[in-house]
Protein backbone atom coordinates (compact mmCIF):
# COMPACT_ATOMS: atom_id res chain seq x y z
CA UNK A 1 0.00 0.00 0.00
CA UNK A 2 2.83 2.37 0.84
CA UNK A 3 4.45 1.96 -2.58
CA UNK A 4 1.09 2.24 -4.35
CA UNK A 5 0.15 5.36 -2.43
CA UNK A 6 3.55 6.96 -3.03
CA UNK A 7 3.22 6.19 -6.76
CA UNK A 8 -0.35 7.60 -6.86
CA UNK A 9 0.69 10.79 -5.08
CA UNK A 10 3.74 11.22 -7.34
CA UNK A 11 1.69 10.62 -10.50
CA UNK A 12 -1.03 13.00 -9.29
CA UNK A 13 1.62 15.65 -8.57
CA UNK A 14 3.03 15.21 -12.07
CA UNK A 15 -0.40 15.65 -13.63
CA UNK A 16 -1.03 18.73 -11.50
CA UNK A 17 2.23 20.32 -12.60
CA UNK A 18 1.64 19.38 -16.24
CA UNK A 19 -1.87 20.80 -16.51
CA UNK A 20 -1.62 23.79 -14.19
CA UNK A 21 1.70 25.10 -15.47
CA UNK A 22 1.85 24.12 -19.17
CA UNK A 23 2.62 27.59 -20.45
CA UNK A 24 5.71 28.10 -18.32
CA UNK A 25 7.61 25.36 -20.14
CA UNK A 26 6.50 26.69 -23.53
CA UNK A 27 7.51 30.21 -22.60
CA UNK A 28 10.92 29.09 -21.39
CA UNK A 29 11.66 27.26 -24.64
CA UNK A 30 10.25 30.04 -26.84
CA UNK A 31 11.10 30.45 -29.65
CA UNK A 32 11.76 26.89 -30.78
CA UNK A 33 10.82 27.36 -34.44
CA UNK A 34 10.69 30.14 -37.09
CA UNK A 35 8.44 33.17 -36.57
CA UNK A 36 6.54 35.06 -39.25
CA UNK A 37 5.48 38.68 -39.45
CA UNK A 38 2.37 39.16 -41.58
CA UNK A 39 2.31 42.48 -43.45
CA UNK A 40 -1.25 43.17 -44.69
CA UNK A 41 -0.01 45.07 -47.75
CA UNK A 42 2.08 44.23 -50.84
CA UNK A 43 5.86 44.35 -50.74
CA UNK A 44 7.61 47.67 -51.27
CA UNK A 45 5.57 49.96 -49.02
CA UNK A 46 6.72 51.56 -45.76
CA UNK A 47 5.10 48.96 -43.50
CA UNK A 48 6.73 46.14 -45.47
CA UNK A 49 10.14 47.83 -45.27
CA UNK A 50 9.73 48.46 -41.52
CA UNK A 51 8.78 44.82 -40.95
CA UNK A 52 11.87 43.58 -42.80
CA UNK A 53 14.20 45.89 -40.88
CA UNK A 54 12.78 44.75 -37.54
CA UNK A 55 12.66 41.09 -38.59
CA UNK A 56 16.37 41.13 -39.40
CA UNK A 57 17.28 42.38 -35.91
CA UNK A 58 14.86 40.06 -34.11
CA UNK A 59 16.18 37.08 -36.05
CA UNK A 60 19.73 37.83 -34.99
CA UNK A 61 18.83 38.14 -31.30
CA UNK A 62 16.22 35.36 -31.04
CA UNK A 63 18.20 32.68 -32.86
CA UNK A 64 15.32 31.69 -35.13
CA UNK A 65 14.34 32.79 -38.66
CA UNK A 66 11.82 35.66 -38.68
CA UNK A 67 10.02 35.60 -42.02
CA UNK A 68 7.93 38.38 -43.56
CA UNK A 69 4.75 37.35 -45.36
CA UNK A 70 2.72 39.84 -47.45
CA UNK A 71 -1.06 39.31 -47.36
CA UNK A 72 -2.51 42.46 -48.92
CA UNK A 73 -6.09 43.45 -49.63
CA UNK A 74 -9.25 44.99 -48.12
CA UNK A 75 -7.46 47.87 -46.44
CA UNK A 76 -5.19 45.51 -44.52
CA UNK A 77 -7.99 43.46 -42.99
CA UNK A 78 -7.16 40.23 -44.85
CA UNK A 79 -3.69 39.98 -43.33
CA UNK A 80 -4.95 41.14 -39.94
CA UNK A 81 -7.58 38.39 -39.95
CA UNK A 82 -4.87 35.78 -40.59
CA UNK A 83 -3.17 36.84 -37.34
CA UNK A 84 -6.44 37.16 -35.41
CA UNK A 85 -7.24 33.53 -36.23
CA UNK A 86 -3.71 32.19 -35.70
CA UNK A 87 -2.64 30.15 -32.68
CA UNK A 88 -1.90 32.47 -29.71
CA UNK A 89 1.63 31.15 -29.33
CA UNK A 90 3.76 34.13 -30.41
CA UNK A 91 4.90 32.62 -33.71
CA UNK A 92 2.63 34.71 -35.94
CA UNK A 93 2.84 38.50 -35.63
CA UNK A 94 1.15 41.35 -37.45
CA UNK A 95 2.93 44.52 -38.58
CA UNK A 96 0.21 47.11 -39.19
CA UNK A 97 -0.09 50.88 -39.33
CA UNK A 98 -2.53 53.78 -38.85
CA UNK A 99 -4.92 52.09 -41.28
CA UNK A 100 -5.55 49.33 -38.68
CA UNK A 101 -7.92 51.28 -36.38
CA UNK A 102 -9.47 53.24 -39.26
CA UNK A 103 -10.22 50.32 -41.61
CA UNK A 104 -11.35 48.13 -38.72
CA UNK A 105 -13.74 50.80 -37.46
CA UNK A 106 -15.04 51.46 -40.98
CA UNK A 107 -15.69 47.82 -41.85
CA UNK A 108 -17.16 47.09 -38.42
CA UNK A 109 -19.64 49.92 -38.98
CA UNK A 110 -20.48 48.40 -42.39
CA UNK A 111 -20.89 44.94 -40.86
CA UNK A 112 -18.01 43.48 -42.90
CA UNK A 113 -15.20 43.12 -40.35
CA UNK A 114 -14.07 39.48 -39.92
CA UNK A 115 -12.47 40.08 -36.50
CA UNK A 116 -12.94 42.23 -33.39
CA UNK A 117 -10.34 44.98 -33.08
CA UNK A 118 -10.84 45.26 -29.30
CA UNK A 119 -10.69 41.57 -28.37
CA UNK A 120 -8.79 39.62 -31.04
CA UNK A 121 -5.35 41.27 -30.79
CA UNK A 122 -2.71 42.09 -28.20
CA UNK A 123 -0.21 44.88 -28.73
CA UNK A 124 3.54 44.22 -28.68
CA UNK A 125 5.08 47.60 -29.55
CA UNK A 126 4.89 50.54 -31.91
CA UNK A 127 8.34 50.31 -33.46
CA UNK A 128 8.36 53.39 -35.68
CA UNK A 129 6.44 56.61 -36.29
CA UNK A 130 6.12 57.80 -39.90
CA UNK A 131 4.51 61.14 -40.87
CA UNK A 132 1.54 61.07 -43.24
CA UNK A 133 1.50 63.22 -46.36
CA UNK A 134 -1.09 64.11 -49.00
CA UNK A 135 0.34 64.06 -52.53
CA UNK A 136 -0.70 64.96 -56.08
CA UNK A 137 0.52 64.42 -59.62
CA UNK A 138 2.49 67.50 -60.83
CA UNK A 139 -0.18 68.21 -63.45
CA UNK A 140 -2.70 69.11 -60.73
CA UNK A 141 -2.60 72.96 -60.78
CA UNK A 142 -2.52 73.62 -57.03
CA UNK A 143 0.19 73.99 -54.43
CA UNK A 144 -1.65 72.82 -51.30
CA UNK A 145 -4.85 71.27 -49.96
CA UNK A 146 -6.62 74.60 -49.59
CA UNK A 147 -6.05 75.40 -53.25
CA UNK A 148 -7.31 71.92 -54.20
CA UNK A 149 -10.56 72.66 -52.36
CA UNK A 150 -10.91 75.98 -54.19
CA UNK A 151 -10.19 74.34 -57.56
CA UNK A 152 -12.81 71.62 -57.11
CA UNK A 153 -15.42 74.00 -55.71
CA UNK A 154 -14.80 76.45 -58.53
CA UNK A 155 -15.35 73.85 -61.25
CA UNK A 156 -17.67 70.99 -60.23
CA UNK A 157 -17.26 69.46 -63.70
CA UNK A 158 -13.69 68.37 -62.90
CA UNK A 159 -13.49 64.60 -62.63
CA UNK A 160 -10.72 64.14 -60.08
CA UNK A 161 -9.71 60.82 -58.55
CA UNK A 162 -7.96 59.97 -55.31
CA UNK A 163 -6.34 56.68 -54.37
CA UNK A 164 -6.11 54.74 -51.13
CA UNK A 165 -4.77 51.42 -49.89
CA UNK A 166 -8.30 50.03 -49.57
CA UNK A 167 -11.70 50.57 -47.98
CA UNK A 168 -11.43 52.34 -44.63
CA UNK A 169 -7.71 53.01 -45.03
CA UNK A 170 -6.08 56.27 -43.99
CA UNK A 171 -6.51 57.91 -47.40
CA UNK A 172 -10.06 56.60 -47.89
CA UNK A 173 -11.18 58.11 -44.57
CA UNK A 174 -9.25 61.35 -45.12
CA UNK A 175 -10.46 61.63 -48.72
CA UNK A 176 -14.13 61.19 -47.82
CA UNK A 177 -13.85 63.47 -44.80
CA UNK A 178 -12.27 66.17 -46.99
CA UNK A 179 -15.02 65.82 -49.61
CA UNK A 180 -17.72 66.14 -46.98
CA UNK A 181 -16.15 69.09 -45.18
CA UNK A 182 -15.44 71.09 -48.33
CA UNK A 183 -18.49 69.99 -50.34
CA UNK A 184 -16.67 68.68 -53.41
CA UNK A 185 -16.55 65.39 -55.30
CA UNK A 186 -13.71 63.03 -56.15
CA UNK A 187 -13.83 59.37 -57.21
CA UNK A 188 -12.19 56.88 -54.86
CA UNK A 189 -9.83 54.31 -56.44
CA UNK A 190 -8.74 51.57 -53.99
CA UNK A 191 -5.41 49.71 -54.29
CA UNK A 192 -3.92 46.77 -52.40
CA UNK A 193 -1.04 48.86 -51.06
CA UNK A 194 1.00 52.05 -51.24
CA UNK A 195 3.39 50.78 -53.93
CA UNK A 196 0.77 50.20 -56.68
CA UNK A 197 -1.02 53.42 -55.67
CA UNK A 198 2.18 55.42 -56.13
CA UNK A 199 2.82 53.90 -59.55
CA UNK A 200 -0.58 55.03 -60.81
CA UNK A 201 -0.05 58.48 -59.31
CA UNK A 202 3.37 58.83 -60.94
CA UNK A 203 1.90 57.74 -64.28
CA UNK A 204 -0.73 60.48 -64.08
CA UNK A 205 -3.64 58.05 -64.09
CA UNK A 206 -4.55 59.24 -60.59
CA UNK A 207 -4.78 62.85 -59.38
CA UNK A 208 -4.47 62.65 -55.58
CA UNK A 209 -2.82 60.14 -53.27
CA UNK A 210 -1.18 59.94 -49.92
CA UNK A 211 0.51 57.59 -47.52
CA UNK A 212 3.38 57.42 -45.08
CA UNK A 213 6.02 59.96 -46.07
CA UNK A 214 8.78 57.40 -46.61
CA UNK A 215 6.76 55.90 -49.48
CA UNK A 216 6.96 59.10 -51.53
CA UNK A 217 9.71 61.34 -50.08
CA UNK A 218 12.15 60.63 -52.92
CA UNK A 219 9.54 61.45 -55.56
CA UNK A 220 8.48 64.64 -53.75
CA UNK A 221 12.09 65.82 -53.61
CA UNK A 222 12.58 64.89 -57.29
CA UNK A 223 9.46 66.82 -58.30
CA UNK A 224 7.67 63.82 -59.79
CA UNK A 225 5.05 64.17 -57.03
CA UNK A 226 3.97 67.26 -55.11
CA UNK A 227 3.09 67.41 -51.42
CA UNK A 228 -0.17 69.25 -50.69
CA UNK A 229 -0.18 68.90 -46.89
CA UNK A 230 1.12 66.86 -43.99
CA UNK A 231 -1.13 65.42 -41.29
CA UNK A 232 1.23 65.85 -38.33
CA UNK A 233 0.77 68.35 -35.53
CA UNK A 234 3.94 70.17 -36.66
CA UNK A 235 5.70 70.65 -39.99
CA UNK A 236 7.96 67.80 -41.02
CA UNK A 237 11.71 68.34 -40.91
CA UNK A 238 12.19 66.82 -44.38
CA UNK A 239 9.47 69.05 -45.91
CA UNK A 240 9.72 72.36 -44.04
CA UNK A 241 7.81 74.30 -46.72
CA UNK A 242 4.79 71.98 -46.75
CA UNK A 243 2.00 73.19 -44.41
CA UNK A 244 0.08 70.97 -42.03
CA UNK A 245 -3.64 70.30 -42.47
CA UNK A 246 -4.28 72.37 -39.34
CA UNK A 247 -2.44 75.36 -40.83
CA UNK A 248 -4.60 75.06 -43.94
CA UNK A 249 -7.82 75.07 -41.93
CA UNK A 250 -8.58 71.34 -41.65
CA UNK A 251 -7.69 70.34 -38.05
CA UNK A 252 -10.05 67.35 -38.14
CA UNK A 253 -7.71 65.71 -40.67
CA UNK A 254 -4.73 65.78 -38.28
CA UNK A 255 -3.39 62.28 -37.64
CA UNK A 256 -0.11 60.75 -36.49
CA UNK A 257 1.27 57.79 -38.46
CA UNK A 258 2.84 54.68 -36.89
CA UNK A 259 3.80 51.06 -37.54
CA UNK A 260 3.50 48.45 -34.81
CA UNK A 261 3.57 44.76 -34.01
CA UNK A 262 0.58 42.77 -32.73
CA UNK A 263 -0.13 39.13 -31.85
CA UNK A 264 -3.32 37.16 -31.40
CA UNK A 265 -5.23 37.73 -28.18
CA UNK A 266 -4.63 35.15 -25.43
CA UNK A 267 -0.95 34.91 -26.28
CA UNK A 268 0.76 34.25 -22.91
CA UNK A 269 2.04 37.37 -21.18
CA UNK A 270 5.52 35.85 -20.86
CA UNK A 271 5.74 35.53 -24.65
CA UNK A 272 4.37 39.04 -25.26
CA UNK A 273 6.95 40.36 -22.80
CA UNK A 274 9.72 38.56 -24.70
CA UNK A 275 8.49 39.86 -28.05
CA UNK A 276 8.20 43.37 -26.64
CA UNK A 277 11.78 43.21 -25.35
CA UNK A 278 13.02 42.01 -28.74
CA UNK A 279 10.97 44.59 -30.70
CA UNK A 280 12.22 47.48 -28.56
CA UNK A 281 15.82 46.29 -28.86
CA UNK A 282 15.38 46.07 -32.64
CA UNK A 283 13.81 49.55 -32.85
CA UNK A 284 16.52 51.13 -30.68
CA UNK A 285 19.47 49.47 -32.41
CA UNK A 286 21.71 52.21 -33.90
CA UNK A 287 21.53 50.69 -37.37
CA UNK A 288 17.73 50.54 -37.21
CA UNK A 289 17.51 54.12 -35.98
CA UNK A 290 19.64 55.26 -38.93
CA UNK A 291 17.73 53.22 -41.49
CA UNK A 292 14.41 54.56 -40.22
CA UNK A 293 15.77 58.12 -40.18
CA UNK A 294 16.78 57.70 -43.83
CA UNK A 295 13.09 56.95 -44.46
CA UNK A 296 12.00 60.14 -42.66
CA UNK A 297 10.77 57.93 -39.81
CA UNK A 298 11.46 57.86 -36.06
CA UNK A 299 12.23 54.73 -34.03
CA UNK A 300 9.91 54.34 -31.05
CA UNK A 301 9.67 51.09 -29.09
CA UNK A 302 6.48 51.77 -27.10
CA UNK A 303 4.99 49.56 -24.39
CA UNK A 304 2.03 47.29 -25.27
CA UNK A 305 -0.23 49.47 -23.11
CA UNK A 306 0.84 52.65 -24.93
CA UNK A 307 0.23 50.93 -28.26
CA UNK A 308 -3.24 49.72 -27.30
CA UNK A 309 -4.12 53.23 -26.07
CA UNK A 310 -3.10 54.82 -29.39
CA UNK A 311 -5.16 52.34 -31.42
CA UNK A 312 -8.24 52.96 -29.24
CA UNK A 313 -7.76 56.74 -29.32
CA UNK A 314 -7.45 56.94 -33.09
CA UNK A 315 -10.43 54.64 -33.64
CA UNK A 316 -12.48 56.89 -31.33
CA UNK A 317 -11.18 60.05 -33.04
CA UNK A 318 -12.44 59.03 -36.47
CA UNK A 319 -15.49 56.98 -35.51
CA UNK A 320 -17.85 60.02 -35.70
CA UNK A 321 -16.47 60.89 -39.14
CA UNK A 322 -16.72 57.30 -40.37
CA UNK A 323 -20.36 57.09 -39.26
CA UNK A 324 -21.31 60.13 -41.38
CA UNK A 325 -19.53 59.29 -44.63
CA UNK A 326 -19.99 56.53 -47.19
CA UNK A 327 -16.98 54.25 -47.45
CA UNK A 328 -16.80 51.77 -50.30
Amino acid sequence: MGKRMRFSISFASFLLLFFVFPQNGNSQSYPSKPLRIVVPFPAGGTTDIAARIVAQRMQESMGQPVLVENRGGAGGTIGADVVAKSAPDGYTLLMHNITFPLASTSLAFAGRLPYNLDTDFAGVSIVVNVPLVLTAHPSVPVKDLKELAALLKGDPSLKYTYGSTGPGSFMNVIGEAFKKEVGVDMTHIPFKGAAPLKQELLAGRLHIGGDQLSSSLAEIKAGTLKALATHSARRIRELPDVPTVRELGYPALELEGWNGLFVAAKTPKEIIDRLHKEAVAAAKHPDTVKRFADLAAESVGSSPAEQDAIVKRQAAQFRPIIMTIKLE
